[in-house]
């Protein structure tokens, strides 16, 4: 059997027990390697229940710095008995099962082509602790001990993720050393053979941060000026709320009187909190709501109201698996049409597609200033991948002379110079009106805001002319947007192509390194990042200038392909579909695997 052999080049996964305590230890792991200066993408697979059901956690250790899942794994460590045959079927020929061998296993539950290495982790700890729950969780960093000294990670660089972990906790930290130590003082002596797979210091992290794309949204609407949050608890978002609240301690309270210059609601439900967050924009504020798929749907009719109504509205979704209650706690980008929809009757959104954290942060910022500008609901369309994972990225940066976008605000000195106001009136040519504000002038400006028809100066109207100009005004607002929102990213193949792809969000680090792949294969393409929906002008132009374009996403139905043939009226023959759904992060295999196949079999054909 020959072994897989890597340096800083592997895959990692841990199979344990939800609610076992192993999630901090798996994290403190990934956190030791990027600390030596090897780049890891680390992912959470966890189940929606509290304790007991299976869970992974899988590092991917790259030193070219793909972000993206490779798909396939070289290590696993096998702490699940309920998983154990999957488990051990998932691992690479030649790849590695660490596993706690307290109780031996017959030789019929391993495989053949694979390398064993057994550990008596509860004999260790029960050896040492005597309470059954320490037992349990320094279990964890036993075996993050033992797999230091395997893979050649410094001990030394885990204690002193430890000594910032505990600091001021002496205790705490004496007893996470001592376990680190058992671990790693039992494999010198007893596997002291070498392990094929090896961490080596590098210098490939460089100025990137490590950190997950709720707590960068959430800090994306501290700097984009959001002062009232509203939101009802919903699994992958709830995460944005918590961390705003904790940004806007440190960042909004007023230094000299202690003055909160924020509003946050945790409401009674969904409903509840859009409805705050509607009234909140009416009344000037820059407000926001952060949820999932089942909040979107709940606040349907409220997303309807503001676009009709013409309020700013910012929305961060953070997709997970659905129908109904369908993977609270997988990822997917499901929630497309669903939000390009949002509302009864004709309705139609801007939505904003981020890659990674990094892109959290602006375009949470960006979307405040859409929806001002637009006067409309705005969605920031992350997914648990993004949000609930922590990931490499590009430091934020932020200009502080940067002025927020207003939009189009009549002030009390143009009211009072007697200039003509029509709340819903187009008087530029892009569709969007001017508003006021409320208090700005004690008898001019004022409007009644309805959610009934009404014409150009807010007066209650059900003519079908005064109906139809508000309507074709804001689809003329919708094709303004397309020139306002986030543009695509192109990346032209090396050469000369007429097979494009495009994609969007977090299939993104997995489909830079499919390209890679497909082009060591001979297969090129040209490949564009969606970013926004409405869609700008080159995405017409990158549909037209090829004969096939491939279509990555992560739901069922096509949702992306089928917005671009709705709103560009493209060629469904010419848009391949490639759809990975499962509830775990696309793979750059798949993708790969995927456009070869369809490729190859037109070839043959």
């Amino acid at each position: 059997m020959k072994q897989i052999e890597a340096v800083n080049d592997f895959v990692i996964k841990f199979a344990n027990v939800n609610g076992s305590g192993s999630a901090s230890a798996n994290e403190l792991f990934a956190k030791a390697i990027l600390r030596m200066g090897v780049p890891v993408s680390p992912r959470n697979i966890f189940p929606s229940n509290i304790q007991g059901l299976p869970t992974w956690y899988e590092v991917r250790v790259t030193e070219q710095g793909h972000m993206g899942r490779r798909g396939g794994t070289d290590m696993m460590v096998a702490m699940n008995p309920q998983t154990w045959d999957a488990d051990v079927a998932e691992l690479a020929p030649g790849g590695y099962l660490f596993y706690d061998n307290t109780r031996p296993l017959p030789p019929s539950r391993f495989r053949d082509d694979i390398r064993v290495i057994g550990m008596p982790l509860t004999e260790i700890c029960n050896a040492v602790y005597q309470d059954a729950r320490q037992r349990q969780l320094f279990k964890n960093i036993v075996y993050v001990g033992a797999l230091a000294v395997m893979l050649g990670i410094e001990p030394q660089v885990i204690e002193k993720l430890f000594g910032e972990q505990y600091r001021g906790k002496e205790k705490l930290l004496a007893s996470n050393v001592q376990a680190l130590n058992l671990g790693c003082d039992f494999a010198r002596e007893h596997l002291g053979e070498p392990v094929g797979l090896q961490v080596r210091r590098a210098d490939r992290v460089g100025n990137r941060i490590f950190v997950d794309g709720n707590s960068a949204a959430a800090l994306g609407c501290v700097y984009g000026g959001a002062t009232v949050a509203a939101w009802y608890p919903i699994t992958p978002s709830s995460s944005v709320a918590e961390a705003f609240q904790r940004y806007c301690a440190k960042f909004r309270v007023d230094p000299a009187t202690g003055e909160h210059r924020f509003a946050i609601v945790q409401a009674e439900d969904e409903l509840a909190s859009i409805g705050m967050v509607v009234g909140a924009g009416w009344n000037g504020a820059r407000a926001f709501t952060a949820t999932s798929g089942p909040g979107i749907s709940l606040m349907a009719e409220f997303i309807g109201l503001a676009y009709f109504a013409e309020i700013p509205v910012t929305l961060i979704n953070v997709q997970r698996g659905g129908p109904s209650t369908g993977m609270p706690t997988r990822t997917q980008q499901a929630d497309i049409l669903a939000c390009a929809y949002a509302s009864h009757g004709d309705t139609k959104h801007v939505l904003l597609f981020p890659e990674d954290p990094h892109e959290c942060f602006e375009q949470a910022a960006a979307a405040l200033d859409l929806a001002d500008r637009l006067q409309t609901p705005v969605f920031l369309m992350t997914d648990l991948d993004i949000g609930m994972n922590q990931r490499l990225c590009a430091p934020f940066e932020w200009d502080d002379s940067q002025a927020y976008d207003r939009g189009k605000v009549m002030r009390f000195e143009e009211l009072e110079a007697g200039r003509d106001f029509g709340r819903y009136k187009d008087v530029d040519g892009d569709g969007i009106p001017w508003r006021t504000l409320p208090g700005t002038h004690p008898t001019k400006g004022s409007f009644f805001t309805r959610g009934t028809t009404r014409d150009a100066y807010a007066r209650y109207s059900e003519r079908g002319p005064d109906y139809i100009y508000n309507m074709e005004r804001l689809l003329k607002k919708f094709a303004t947007a397309a020139t306002l929102v986030p543009q695509p990213v192109l990346r032209p193949a090396a050469q000369k192509t007429d097979l494009g792809v495009l994609y969007f969000g977090s299939t993104t680090p997995a489909m830079h390194e499919a390209l890679e792949e497909l082009e060591a294969r001979g297969i090129h393409l040209d490949a564009m990042r969606l970013r926004a929906f409405p869609f700008p002008e080159s995405v017409v132009q990158f549909l037209a200038e090829h004969r096939t374009v491939f279509v990555v996403e992560q739901n069922r139905d096509a949702q992306m392909r089928s917005l671009l043939i709705n709103e560009l009226e493209a060629d469904p023959a010419r848009l391949v579909r490639v759809l990975h759904f499962d509830g775990t992060p696309i793979t750059a295999r798949f993708v790969a695997g995927a456009i070869a196949a369809h490729v190859g079999a037109k070839e043959t054909a």
